[in-house]
């Protein structure tokens, strides 16, 4: 017999949600990041707005060592081997050991869709970092992939796990990971800004067209949850 459909045990409310607030604020999202981008290019060829100029240099005055090592850690769970595959494995494995494979397919397509845009974005503006770095870093500034792959895995598990806990944890690391970027010197202000709408949008806008298949196989996966892991007897023919 076949599995019941996970759409079917969703709420009429989240069946309906493609068609409105999530895909709009998404698709309006996701123009703020580019707008700011071609704000950014057009105005003086991608030089740093005041914001930026001025945010720097609170950052650069107020550098102390302690700050430096989180930021550095930040850096290093932020991208790399550490970023790009170990957190994102971990956590399909986590959703796919909890029996949600909509969720894994989701997290694992939003992960890959922001990561592709913000190249995109990078190449497309071409903005260049600020001179003060801390760190090494490719070419393009704008919009950061820290911040950009920090707020799409926050608003992912943010949707996957509705909890207030996970919401403020998730806010605070796109936070956290905004401020290190700039104190790196890796990134101005508007970078994570336009990273950060750029990975909202992302997910968001993904997890529009599958939101009830999501909350259903949430509420399936809660009425049936995995068993535990042990040596099950079987019975003699």
């Amino acid at each position: 017999m076949s599995e019941r459909p996970p759409e079917t045990a969703a709420t009429p409310a989240t069946r309906r949600i493609a068609r409105r607030w999530p895909l709009i604020s998404g698709v309006v999202a996701l123009l703020l990041a580019v707008s700011l981008g071609a704000l950014i290019v057009v105005r003086d060829n991608g030089r740093p707005l005041r914001i930026d100029t001025e945010w720097m240099d609170e950052i650069i005055e107020h550098r102390a060592p302690v700050w430096e090592y989180l930021s550095l850690a930040m850096n290093f769970l932020g991208a790399g081997i550490a970023g790009v595959i170990v957190i994102p494995l971990l956590i399909l494995a986590f959703l796919l050991v909890r029996r949600r494979p909509w969720a894994a397919g989701y997290f694992m397509a939003a992960t890959i869709a922001s990561s592709g845009l913000v190249q995109v974005l990078k190449t497309l503006f071409g903005r260049s970092r600020p001179q003060d770095m801390l760190v090494t870093s490719d070419f393009g500034s704008f919009p950061s992939g820290h911040v950009a792959n920090a707020a799409t895995m926050a608003v992912c598990l943010g949707i996957l796990f509705p909890r207030v806990w996970v919401w403020l944890a998730g806010a605070l690391y796109t936070l956290v990971m905004m401020v290190s970027r700039t104190y790196l010197g890796a990134h101005w202000l508007t970078d994570t800004i336009g990273a950060l709408l750029l990975g909202t949008a992302v997910a968001v806008l993904l997890w529009a067209p599958v939101a009830a298949k999501l909350e259903g196989e949430r509420e399936l996966a809660a009425q049936h949850p995995s068993p535990p892991l042990r040596i099950r007897r079987k019975n003699s023919a």
